[in-house]
């Protein structure tokens, strides 16, 4: 049996050798064998570990899709997700400073997408297994947060309740001051019995929010999230940060490099994760594509009281960026596209010239993208925050202030 050489990990934490070969759950500099298949290697055994090899803390690893990386140290899945910061950056002619990458406990995340099915006894639900379309249950699970954990059985019921004889539930589970938040699709089509059933299910698992394919089923209790001083109700499936560690991270970096701005615009604002705790020291534009996240955010302003002027405006920032008439007078902009990152309004902004920018990003490639646009119309980065809030993935989020001498 041949043997491979890992000389490097991949951005989807796959060991790479020359081929390029394929190695999963592989750390670079081990030798290792397998069984080739195309370009990926099945059935890897370690010949000779890494020194970075760890024991992975959570018995579900080897066949769980959920994580990629537990069997890599702290400080190497640290340094590699700064790695991959640092090449989509200079893959732009980009070089930056990077404080220590801050990352979220573990059994930490706060919301998760699991997927369920019916079986002839009842049900499973988990994650989808490593390179396959199978469910693996996870009943140990060292990634999700233990009340979350709750989920898992939610989903089970909810499959028994409303999921067809071969169909797969996607069931978005999310932690909120209410309890668990559950967003269904995939279920059967809704009709009154169906409703019934669903509302006594809910019921029954003390789920506080319960929405099918996009339609409200029940609210028990009101699926409540703070953003500083404010409490808002997300409409059902909104997004979300994944962890409250992660959030915080982001934020209190938002918060620094707008610090002493009076007006502040939130570009892409969503229900209002940076929005409402600026609005506690500056006014606010937050302008969403979304007309149920934007009416979430400025009822969760309107409710908290006491707090600066807020703006909540709808708008699709892709197809309609805001531009210099819109921008005038502000102090500074928050901005956090998608991944697809945001090149149109990013140009906007440096056609307008806004003093102070401060960049949150999901996608190194689409930041490392948008940013060479404000380093061209004479922007100057400061330090690139990595934060690691999906623990054990390869996805990796980063926030970086640039501003105009």
């Amino acid at each position: 049996m041949e043997t491979y050489l890992i000389e490097k990990l991949g951005h989807h934490g796959d060991g790479i050798a020359a081929g390029p070969v394929f190695a999963p759950m592989t750390l670079p500099g081990e030798r290792v064998t397998g069984t080739l298949n195309g370009d990926r290697l099945e059935n890897v055994k370690i010949v000779e570990p890494a020194p970075e090899r760890v024991a992975a803390p959570c018995r579900h690893f080897r066949s769980c899709g959920g994580c990629s990386v537990q069997h890599a140290g702290d400080d190497y899945v640290a340094a590699w997700k700064r790695g991959i910061v640092e090449t989509a950056l200079r893959a732009q002619g980009i070089d930056a400073v990077f404080p220590p990458v801050l990352t979220s406990s573990p059994a930490s995340r706060r919301r998760a997408s699991l997927s369920a099915r019916r079986t002839k006894s009842g049900a499973i639900a988990g994650f989808h297994g490593r390179a396959s379309g199978a469910i693996v249950e996870i009943p140990d699970c060292k990634l999700l947060h233990p009340d979350l954990m709750r989920a898992l059985p939610v989903a089970q019921a909810l499959a028994v309740t409303g999921a067809g004889r071969k169909a797969e539930l996607s069931v978005q589970a999310t932690l909120s001051e209410g309890g668990l938040d559950i967003s269904v699709i995939g279920g059967k089509p809704l009709d009154e019995p169906l409703r019934l059933a669903l509302t006594q299910t809910a019921q029954e698992q003390d789920i506080a929010r319960l929405a099918w394919e996009g339609e409200l089923i029940v609210t028990r209790q009101s699926p409540d999230q703070r953003f500083g001083r404010a409490r808002v109700t997300p409409p059902p499936g909104a997004f979300l940060q994944a962890t409250k560690e992660g959030e915080q991270a982001l934020l209190d970096a938002v918060l620094e490099i707008t610090k002493g701005a009076k007006t502040v615009a939130d570009l892409f604002a969503g229900c209002g994760t940076f929005a409402l705790p600026l609005s506690e020291r500056a006014e606010v534009l937050a302008v969403e594509g979304d007309r149920a996240m934007t009416a979430a955010l400025e009822t969760g302003w309107r409710r908290a009281g006491g707090l600066h002027k807020l703006q909540a405006r709808m708008r699709d920032l892709f197809r309609d960026p805001l531009r210099d008439d819109d921008l005038k007078g502000l102090d500074a902009v928050v901005i956090d596209p998608p991944r697809a990152g945001a090149e149109a309004q990013t140009r906007a902004l440096a056609d307008a010239g806004v003093p102070l920018i401060a960049a949150v990003s999901c996608n190194p490639v689409t930041f490392a993208r948008d940013a060479r646009v404000l380093l061209a119309a004479g922007y100057v980065m400061g330090p690139v925050q990595v934060v690691d809030q999906f623990r054990w993935s390869s996805h990796v989020e980063l926030v970086a202030g640039f501003t105009r001498p």
